[in-house]
């Protein structure tokens, strides 16, 4: 296995390490949550880099890496659902969009095509890393504010919770607009399966 391939599946390993610290209660814990999705982050950009520079790209890699993408973002999107954060349907949409993607190319592997992210999906990825991110900085800014300098208020709460509102609709249409793409840019694989 290259190491590509293996900055891939340390991606999925840094997740577990994420959800970890994101349930933990403490500045600290949460500082470690974001540190963590920073590094698990990184990975993605890194295998890509390494896969193009050197030419060691592989099927494995073009299929697991953008599966690494979802589950990484899709457990902090439930991990907000649970802290009540952002609202379930917004992430309904979100796996919808992924398993109809990922639905997509499981059809084109048993065609012997391999479909990689297009620049929607990476562009997709990128704002909801973004909205993760802003999330995890509210997480630490309020684990401040509440435990350590008590500045927190029900108004300061609010308003940041209607900011991550917004920027999570931006988000959520941002991810259909880009599944959209996956499926008119690659019909052919579902009328094809229907012919056959």
């Amino acid at each position: 296995m290259n190491l590509p391939n293996k900055l891939t599946i340390l991606r999925i390993i840094l997740v577990a390490v994420f959800m970890f610290f994101l349930f933990s209660k403490g500045v600290v814990m949460k500082s470690l949550a974001l540190i963590t999705f920073l590094a698990a982050s990184f990975t993605d950009i890194l295998d890509g880099y390494i896969a193009k520079k050197y030419n060691i790209m592989t099927d494995f890699g073009r299929l697991m890496d953008p599966i690494a993408d979802k589950i990484l973002a899709l457990s902090a999107f439930l991990a907000f659902v649970e802290m009540e954060l952002i609202p379930a349907w917004m992430v309904v949409i979100i796996i919808f969009r992924d398993v109809a993607v990922t639905g997509l190319r499981m059809s084109a592997l048993t065609k012997g095509k391999v479909i990689s992210a297009d620049e929607g999906g990476k562009h997709k990825m990128v704002s909801q890393v973004f909205a993760i991110l802003v999330i995890l900085f509210f997480l630490i800014f309020r684990e401040a504010g509440m435990g350590v300098f008590h500045f927190w208020s029900t108004s300061t709460e609010r308003l940041y919770k209607n900011a991550i509102f917004i920027l999570m609709s931006v988000t959520t249409l941002l991810t259909l607009i880009s599944g959209m793409s996956y499926l008119i840019k690659n019909k052919g694989v579902y009328f094809n399966a229907k012919n056959s």
